[in-house]
């Protein structure tokens, strides 16, 4: 497949989205939305991927919304941004998170707007020392959206998540990572490689015990204890069928390398 907007590879099991607009920050335009509603198509069509890291080429990972892309000034109609987030964004972000499969999001440089809300809709980010966020939206007088106002304060509080989205402030990757709002901060000359090599890593691991892994965690932000508890049960019935448990304690008795097909 060819694209304009983004690049696209397989590898090793391993899926790469590769934004591809760094001359404009890699914000997001109508076509970019379009590539990417067909790669994860792709992805969900294709057993063979069994995880995707998702970065940017240039100086940034993500600028959030092209604003030029809107044309707002060739009308003297008020756009209808809602419409925008409910045609582009939101499918979006339930695109990813709603993913079976491990996903990794390299951020190679700044990450403003929806470009935060996208890094944050992954499993576990990674990101260049270098690099930093910033929570963009008050600046232009709109809301943060893309799941930002529900994801941000789960992982750093309400009082950080306020400030970060009143004031609009850079935040560091250093000090990104010290909040827990990601996973890790690397070197910048080592975040290609890591990141590749993580997501390498998951593409052999046990897929469908790591998807129930991911469903559970997700459920345990509604539900009470005992629900939870309930959950596990289940989740836990349901992984001790696959092929992979079966591997799994096969290889830890016998003392050698599991080998999971991902089933």
């Amino acid at each position: 497949m060819s694209f304009n907007t983004i690049e696209f590879a397989i590898d090793s099991g391993a899926a790469v989205i590769t934004l591809n607009r760094p001359d404009k920050f890699n914000s997001f335009n109508t076509e970019m939305h379009q590539e990417i509603r067909t790669v994860m198509k792709e992805i969900r069509g294709n057993s063979e991927i069994r995880s995707l890291l998702i970065t940017g080429k240039g100086r940034a990972f993500c600028a959030g919304q092209d604003l030029n892309d809107r044309s707002v000034a060739a009308s003297d109609e008020a756009p209808d941004l809602g419409d925008s987030v409910e045609q582009n964004y939101n499918p979006l972000i339930r695109s990813i998170t709603s993913l079976d499969i491990p996903v990794i999001c390299a951020v190679n440089g700044i990450a403003a707007g929806a470009g935060v809300s996208l890094a944050l809709a992954c499993d576990i980010v990674l990101a260049a020392r270098s690099s930093a966020f910033m929570m963009a939206f008050c600046k232009i007088g709109v809301i943060p959206d893309s799941g930002s106002t529900w994801i941000l304060p789960r992982l750093v509080g309400m009082a950080r998540a306020r400030a970060l989205s009143l004031l609009g402030d850079k935040l560091s990757a250093e000090k990104a990572e010290e909040w827990g709002l990601i996973w890790q901060c690397v070197d910048d000359d080592k975040l290609a490689a890591e990141s590749l090599a993580m997501a390498k890593h998951l593409a052999t691991q046990p897929t469908k015990g790591l998807s129930l892994i991911k469903r559970a965690l997700k459920a345990s932000t509604a539900n009470s204890l005992d629900e939870q508890l309930e959950l596990e049960k289940d989740f836990m019935r349901i992984a001790g069928q696959t092929s992979d448990y079966r591997e799994g304690v096969a290889a830890f008795t016998e003392k050698r390398p599991a080998q999971f097909i991902g089933k």
